[in-house]
């Protein structure tokens, strides 16, 4: 049986790689971009349609193509950094509909069919850092946090339908994310030092990570599963960090994690 397959964020990255792989199994493969007529290079096999997370009519436009999926993964978002008391009322509203609220729509339009017809994966791309939070990452940090926390409650929904939502949560990947990232810091501002170590050490780390289609595996496997466990994780050590984090003090987890973004506390 042919399955159909939407990714967002298709045109680059993860969402690029996770489509190219899902096309070469065999599944038919929508992909989304903001410009699907820019999209260099297409990906063989891939058929692109508009999406902007920010604009509801974009959202709801895709309501047809959504009710035919058999898998959805929610990859496409923003990254955002900066101190918490300079994080400006728009940005956050704007990280929380391209990162939240946007996909959480899209799952909503996608969950009827996949009821109905009794199989569906659900696919969050969320982030390790909602894990292990970071200074200066708090809002980036938050969402992801937030479209797990969805993704955990409605699994127990839609399991006994055969429909599975699950959470792929990349570590360092490297994908040229860092170039994309929004930062918000006033010039005066007494975090600036703190802050510009950690967004070094960050970029460093990503630049280092592990490419975009050892992810796009992690999620296909994530696909495939009969029952897809509650989360993947991928790059940046994650067998060796996650049992880790349940054997030793919370405490030494956030020291740890600070050390490797360069920052002392």
């Amino acid at each position: 049986m042919e399955r159909t397959a939407l990714v967002t964020g298709a045109s680059s990255g993860i969402g690029r790689a996770t489509a190219a792989a899902l096309a070469a199994k065999g599944y038919r493969v929508l992909g989304t971009s903001r410009n699907p007529d820019t999209v260099e290079h297409p990906v063989p096999g891939v058929e692109f349609l508009a999406l902007d997370l920010t604009d509801a009519a974009s959202i709801e436009a895709l309501a047809k193509p959504l009710a035919t999926v058999d898998v959805l993964v929610n990859n496409a978002g923003e990254s955002q950094s900066g101190p918490l008391e300079e994080l400006p009322a728009e940005a956050l509203s704007r990280i929380f509909q391209v990162n939240v609220l946007g996909p959480v729509r899209l799952a909503q339009l996608a969950l009827p069919g996949m009821r109905e017809r009794g199989y569906g994966r659900v696919v969050m791309i969320g982030s390790m850092l909602a894990s292990f939070p970071l200074s200066y990452r708090s809002s980036y940090v938050a969402t992801k946090a937030a479209i797990k926390g969805f993704a955990n409650g409605a699994r127990h929904e839609y399991s006994p339908y055969g429909v599975w939502l699950t959470t792929v949560e990349p570590g360092s990947i490297s994908t040229g994310i860092s170039e994309r990232r929004t930062s918000y810091i006033g010039p005066g501002s007494p975090h600036r030092a703190d802050y510009e170590r950690m967004l070094a050490a960050l970029n460093r780390n990503e630049a280092a990570g592990v490419p975009a289609e050892r992810v796009a595996a992690t999620i296909v496997t994530a696909i495939e599963a009969d029952r897809p466990r509650q989360r993947y994780a991928v790059g940046s050590n994650a067998p060796v960090v996650f049992p880790l984090r349940r054997l030793v003090p919370a405490a030494l987890v956030e020291k740890l994690t600070h050390r490797r973004h360069d920052l002392s506390r």
